[in-house]
Order: structure tokens, then sequence, then C-alpha cells
């Protein structure tokens, strides 16, 4: 008999036909979000769980659920997982870095060029019959991106794929992180470390790009977005929670700065309806690894921990300390 384990969200069929090689495989083909009740319940003498940041694997769940072995996400971040619990009751917990940094980079610049052009509003405007007097010279004014100042705040392996695309644009790049990168890195990546402060004073385009965290919680919030110059734009395809929502809702409503590119927020899916109220914001729901290659490499990944770990091997993504 095969150990059963669970995937809590829609994966793709191949996954599927993988993983039922070694396992009972009990998938969520539905693709509902499973309450907390429904996952421990069909978690339930499982041996492995693969999920997604939808799924809290909380010390409820590790207690409900004992025989769970292994913890796969389907993402780089794991901030629904609570890796020390899991550490301590011996549970393998695992993410899938690297194979979604160049999409995410891909949309990063694809959010950055929207909100800089107006494209999202002008579009809707072009959409409402507002466009009347043709070519206008002062009509729908953006913002150049080519030359511009980008400052990125988190320089892991994403942040330095957004900066190679910033290079195509011949962007001056700054960067703050814990830890500078070495000379040649920075010299190959044509990039300067600065302080966190000089970044939001300086740039016209802020990316984050962090994982998020209780140290990362709020890490923009009032003080950092009134650093920042009125015509700057602020770009998030990091984490929810990581900026302050309601700070930046403030500073868009009174143009304190210019515009904002949000691929995450705070509580989603559900959306602060302030957002929606306002014309220099481009939203979009969380689709920054959101192709069909990445999202398959990152479920081949996702299912290749889950296995090794269950046989005995070290997984290659293993988060535990």
């Amino acid at each position: 008999m095969k150990p059963k384990i669970l995937v809590s969200r829609q994966v793709f069929p191949e996954i599927v036909e993988q993983l039922s090689a070694h396992f009972e495989v009990d998938h969520n083909a539905n693709d509902d979000i499973l309450s907390a009740e429904q996952l421990r319940v069909r978690a339930a003498g499982c041996v492995g769980v693969m999920c997604c940041l939808t799924e809290k694997i909380d010390a409820a769940f590790f207690a409900a659920c004992p025989t769970v072995k292994v913890v796969s996400n389907i993402a780089v971040g794991y901030n629904n997982i609570d890796v020390a619990e899991a550490s301590r009751r011996g549970v393998m917990a695992t993410n899938t870095p690297g194979v979604l940094d160049d999409t995410t980079a891909d949309l990063t610049f694809t959010l950055l060029m929207a909100t800089a052009r107006r494209i999202t509003e002008t579009e809707a405007r072009l959409r409402r019959g507002e466009w009347k007097k043709g070519f206008a010279l002062q009509q729908w004014l953006g913002a150049d991106v080519h030359h511009a100042k980008l400052g990125i705040i988190g320089m892991g392996r994403i942040g330095e794929t957004i900066a190679r695309r910033a290079s195509g644009f011949d962007m001056q790049v700054s960067y703050y992180n814990r830890k500078p990168l070495d000379a040649a890195t920075e010299a190959k990546l044509n990039v300067r470390y600065a302080s966190k402060e000089a970044i939001l004073r300086e740039s016209d385009f802020v990316v984050v790009m962090v994982p998020y965290s209780k140290d990362t919680h709020h890490l923009i919030g009032a003080a950092e977005l009134a650093l920042m110059k009125p015509s700057a734009i602020f770009i998030n395809t990091a984490r929810g929670g990581v900026a302050d929502d309601a700070a930046l809702i403030a500073a868009l409503k009174e143009k304190r700065i210019a515009g904002a590119g949000l691929d995450v927020f705070e509580n989603e899916p559900a959306l602060n309806p302030e957002f929606l109220k306002l014309d220099n914001v481009v939203l979009i729901p969380h689709i920054g690894s959101a192709t069909h290659n990445t999202r398959l490499n990152m479920a081949k990944l996702a299912a290749e921990n889950l296995t090794r770990a269950l046989q005995g091997r070290t997984p290659p993504n293993l988060i535990n300390p």
C-alpha cells in the first residue's frame, strides 16, 4: 500500500501522475481554498503535504496531523509555514527557489513600465470614450524609465535579476540589502550599495523584493513613503504585508508619491477597496510567477522535494534551520 499525500491546490496533471507513481494522492482538483479544519481533515493520515501560500501550516495543523513528515511549499516564500514548529516536530519543510526568478523580474518590469506610462489608467479612459482631443502635447504624461534611478530593497536572486533587466534601460541602480554584495558582483551588475533611506529619497522607482517575516512587516510604511519624491513610483512584487497598504493608499490619494504598481496585498485575496478608487496605481492579482512554464517548474520542484524527502533523501530545497 502506497503512503498517502495531500496536494492541497490544483496542480498540472503530469505532476499528479508523477506523484502517483510513489504515493496515494489526494488532489484538491477543484482548487477550492481549504479552511484550516478542512486542511487538517484531508491531511489526516498523510505523510506529506504539497501546498501553496494559501494554506496555513501552523502548530495546530501539526498537532492534528502527526503523521505528516514533509511540507512542500509551491512557492519561494514560506511565511505560511511555522518552520520552527515543523523543526521541533522533525518535519521537513521545503520551498521552490530559483525557477521563478526571471519570470518575476519580467513581471516587476511590466508593472514598473505600466505604472510609469499610465497604461491601465489611459486604457480605461480610452474605453470610457474620454479620448477627445487626439494627440495632445500635455495629455496623460507619464515618466521615462530609461536613464532613471532605480532603487532595489532586497538584493537576493530576484533582485539581482531585476538589476540585470534595468541595465537594458540604462538605469542607475542602487540597492539595499542586509548584507552587501561583493565588489565583483556589484561591478558585474553595475549597481551600488546605499542605505534604505538614501534609496527612498533619491530613487525615481523603488522596488521592494524581500521575503515577508516579522522583521519585514510594514518595512515600507508612512515614514518610508514620506521620504520618497513626489515624482517617485513604488513597486511591490514581493509579499503583501511588506508594505503598509493603508499608508500607501494615503500617499497615493494625497499625491505624495506619483504612483504604485502592486502584485501583492496585505490581506489577499481580499483587497482594500480604496485602491480601486485610485487612478495612479496598477493592480494585479499576485501573478508574479504566473506563466505556464514557470508554474509547471515550480510544481515539479515541489514534487521532487516531497518525493526525495519521503524516500529518506535530503530534499534540494530544505528550509529548516
